[in-house]
């Protein structure tokens, strides 16, 4: 079987860290293209991957037919620019989160794919985590059993900390200045707000979607309450994911790993996961399963894939997506709804504080 024949949008922390690394080790996959507006840069990645072409930029990239997928990594706004010029010209997209920073421009990402006929994967690892797929299926058997009851509660705790975990990979530098990204809010949004609101966005758009596909709730979500600081991103907020509550605890913490857990209750026991620091390779989440009642006991299942790293079986996810046709697990049209999620959050905290 011949590999896909791949072309890579960027050469940033996360495409040279992450992406290029991962893609370049996949028998599946050849990079066959690059587009970086930073010249010497983009040469001296090139020459590290061996790959073929360079391009100046991702529209020259889109227009050359031996592409079968396009990677991004770009700036939260232009890499969705991107992502839609590339869609209109029917190319398939991974693009790394967010997808958009307005729901106008999620939307017009959307119809991006409808018109050109491309197909977009929105780079959200956390589904493709090995624990966290464990997590999802204990879910779901319970869910179907009834054998802890219905679900009466669910949280995901994020305060972050050390997401590097010391990845050594060599990255290319160049004195090049990079071209400013263009900053991309709400209309509704107070300027002011613009970096605190897309923090808030960045950070917490994994923990959301995660939620949301652990409670098969797609967009049947709706924002019920918000607390947040004077910061705009410290606090809590309260969903209702599916008729269920869950809450999202938000904030920083100077943690030499990751503090982030997730947590769905049901009535007589729960199934939680506890994420490892994003960029630590080959170590899936933990997993623990709680039967309370007359059983009372604790389980850790281990992942099937035990030792393997979200952010590479996710671009194997797409790669084989693209090879097969089959559907996304974390596509343009599902991510739409975190996109809203976040708008819908502000709005509220907002309101609040006038």
């Amino acid at each position: 079987m011949e590999p896909l024949r791949l072309g890579y949008v960027g050469c940033g922390f996360m495409a040279q860290k992450v992406h290029l690394p991962n893609f370049a080790s996949l028998p599946g996959c050849r990079l066959a293209a690059l587009a970086e507006v930073r010249e010497d840069l983009g040469r001296k990645v090139q020459a590290r991957y061996g790959i073929p072409r360079l391009y100046r930029t991702h529209l020259e990239l889109a227009d050359d037919p031996d592409i079968d997928a396009v990677a991004v990594s770009a700036g939260y706004a232009l890499q969705g620019e991107m992502a839609r010029d590339l869609l209109r010209r029917g190319k398939a997209v991974f693009m790394e989160k967010p997808m958009a920073t307005t729901v106008a421009q999620a939307e017009e990402i959307v119809a991006a794919e409808r018109e050109g006929g491309g197909r977009l994967m929105i780079g959200y690892m956390k589904r493709y985590d090995a624990g966290n797929e464990c997590a999802r299926d204990a879910i779901r058997r319970f869910r179907e059993s009834g054998e802890l009851g219905e679900v009466v509660y669910a949280r995901n705790h994020g305060f972050c900390g050390d997401w590097v975990a010391g990845l050594d990979v060599t990255m290319e530098t160049s004195e090049e200045k990079m071209p400013p990204s263009p900053t991309v809010v709400p209309d509704w949004l107070p300027q002011e707000w613009a970096a605190a609101y897309l923090g808030y966005l960045q950070q917490y758009t994994h923990n959301v979607n995660l939620l949301r596909w652990l409670l098969d709730a797609e967009d049947r979500v709706r924002v019920r309450s918000v607390d947040l600081n004077e910061d705009g991103y410290t606090g809590v907020v309260i969903l209702d994911m599916d008729g269920v509550r869950a809450t999202l605890e938000t904030g920083s913490l100077s943690h030499y790993r990751w503090d982030e857990h997730t947590q769905i209750y049901f009535r007589h026991g729960w199934v939680q996961t506890w994420a490892p620091p994003l960029l630590l390779r080959n170590q899936p989440a933990e997993v623990e399963i709680y039967r309370a009642g007359k059983t009372q006991e604790f389980t850790r299942p281990v992942p099937q894939a035990a030792w393997t790293w979200s952010y590479k079986r996710e671009a194997e996810v797409f790669l084989d997506c693209v090879r097969t046709g089959a559907p996304f697990r974390s596509s343009g049209a599902d991510t739409l709804t975190d996109v809203r999620i976040f708008e819908e959050i502000y709005q509220l905290f907002l309101k609040q504080r006038a």
